[in-house]
């Protein structure tokens, strides 16, 4: 298990950080205190991860922000919100936009349309980055201590179960994503083959 972790573990949380990913670090911490892994670079490939993962948000939104919300109309509701957090509170929006649930991924997008320069973005973005690993490995290594303290011998096999049940949620997750985005692309099919129909005949009338 160590030396599987120690080649694949801490790829695992860039990758998966550069989507999400607390889940996955804070089980990380917890490896970590089990001396499976080491806490200075899980908090590493978490920040990696991370930070990477809003930058090329960042200038995703930066770049195509207002063709992607012409395709994608239903992210309206979440981007107006995040605009007007946005103006209000710029600063301190931007150190905290990974801590709120349900805007977390889509927040860097809109920062990118906003208007906010590279250079500030970038700086506010790797402070946050580092507070973000840092909450989160640190507090999956001390859960592990409780989990020592009250599991004994038993919190490996503990530490294992939240493993697992980590890929079930993350898979049904990517289930459930997959399907929204073909349930939209359907739904926008039929929308076009609707209003040429319409169109076709007006034509003809």
């Amino acid at each position: 298990m160590q030396e599987f972790l120690s080649t694949w573990g801490y790829l695992g949380i860039i990758g998966l950080t550069f989507l999400e990913g607390e889940t996955v670090v804070i089980l990380a911490g917890i490896a970590a205190y089990q001396g499976y892994m080491d806490i200075s670079l899980v908090m590493a490939s978490a920040i990696a991860g991370t930070f990477c993962g809003d930058q090329l948000y960042y200038y995703i939104g930066r770049r195509y922000g207002t063709p992607l919300l012409e395709r994608w109309p239903n992210m309206r509701k979440r981007v107006d919100w995040v605009f007007r957090i946005l103006r209000k509170y710029e600063t301190a929006f931007i150190l905290s936009f990974r801590f709120l649930y349900g805007v977390r991924n889509v927040s860097p997008f809109v920062i990118g349309m906003s208007g906010v320069s590279r250079l500030r973005f970038g700086g506010l973005n790797l402070l946050a980055a580092m507070v973000w690993a840092a909450a989160f490995a640190f507090g999956g290594y001390y859960f592990g201590h409780a989990l020592e303290k009250f599991l004994g011998e038993h919190q490996t096999d503990v530490l294992f179960g939240l493993g697992g049940l980590a890929l079930v949620a993350g898979g049904l997750s990517w289930l459930r994503n997959r399907y929204k985005a073909r349930k939209r692309r359907q739904e926008e099919q039929a929308d076009m083959a609707e209003t040429a129909e319409t169109a076709s005949a007006n034509a003809e009338g």
